[in-house]
């Protein structure tokens, strides 16, 4: 047999292992985007509701703030605006998580296996995880912005109809071009700044926490490679990230969110330091954690489907654990 031969022979995972990989992680992805994504719609709208910016730019003079917590604000969603409306962006949602987890975890893999030099069954030091967390996750999400742009501002539509508001799109591709009409190319990555700081931070909780505490349990306890060790690691990795990637959220929500010129430049906000400098003088710190508690109950879930449904499918494909 030639060689030829042989290599179309091997399994498609041995053929193309990182185009595998991209796709079996964007599969994952997709679905744990679906089944948690009204809590990440309840998030957007905790995020933008009492902004001090717009209070004080005079759009939201004498408006009462229709939601307050969590419930209250995912039970007025399915009230006001009709129970399919907490899916609404879930299309740029899961277009962005294609492109963003596709590429984080495909990038990690390289960095830890490859560049950092991970060796089988040994311990992988902290810092060498943090690293390939951060750096995975940013360049994920620098790749996936103008879909999380557009799932963003989609998010807020229902909200624009209920103030009597004319709507801006029709749907997601409608957005995809109004957007770059509006700003060019650099418009489809405004806010690209605070969403790939807030990547980077999510990554070092959830990349970096479930890899480092997996293999943790693997080496030091009798627990063996199985759904058990993956729900604990990702209950951890999504508490983690919760953590560190909400105040970050907040800004890159407010960005992405806020009016723009012709030009395409902010009405509210100069730069992500200056949004965080106004959202603490104008609510105090902990604005920065407003959507919290569903960032972390949507975390959570997200990271139990997304790492069991990506554990399940590599080993049904012959893909090694991850």
């Amino acid at each position: 047999m030639s060689p030829a031969e042989e290599e179309r022979s091997l399994p498609l995972p041995e053929r193309w292992p990182r185009a595998s990989k991209f796709a079996l992680s964007a599969c994952a992805a997709a679905v744990a985007e679906l089944v948690t994504f009204p809590l990440d719609l309840t998030k957007t709208r905790l995020q933008i509701q009492g902004e001090a910016a717009v209070r004080r730019d005079g759009a939201a003079a004498g408006q009462a703030v229709p939601y307050r917590g969590m419930l209250r604000t995912a039970a007025g969603i399915a009230q006001e605006e009709g129970v399919w409306k907490l899916w609404q962006g879930a299309t740029p949602a899961v277009y962005r998580h294609i492109v963003y987890t596709g590429v984080r975890m495909i990038t990690y893999e390289h960095l830890r296996d490859s560049v950092l030099g991970r060796a089988e069954g040994e311990s992988f030091p902290l810092w060498k995880a943090v690293v390939g967390g951060m750096s995975a996750g940013a360049i994920g999400q620098f790749f996936a912005s103008p879909t999380d742009l557009v799932k963003v501002q989609m998010q807020m539509e229902g909200k624009r109809k209920l103030e009597g508001k004319p709507l801006r799109f029709r749907g997601v591709h409608h957005a995809f071009l109004k957007i770059l009409s509006e700003g060019g190319v650099k418009g489809l990555w405004a806010g690209w700044v605070p969403n790939v700081q807030r990547a980077a931070l999510v990554n070092m909780g959830d990349l970096t926490t479930y890899d480092s505490v997996k293999h943790f349990l693997l080496l030091n306890t009798t627990l063996v490679d199985n759904s058990v060790t993956h729900s604990v690691s990702s209950a951890c990795s999504g508490l983690v990230a919760a953590v560190l990637g909400t105040p970050a959220d907040v800004v890159k929500t407010r960005i992405m969110n806020q009016p723009r010129d012709k030009q395409g430049r902010g009405l509210l906000y100069k730069s992500s330091m200056d949004c965080l400098i106004q959202t603490v003088q104008g609510e105090g710190f902990m604005s920065l954690y407003k959507g919290f508690i569903p960032t972390w109950m949507r975390m959570a879930p997200w990271s139990l489907v997304f790492w069991l449904t990506y554990e399940q499918i590599r080993r049904m494909c012959g893909v090694s654990s991850f």
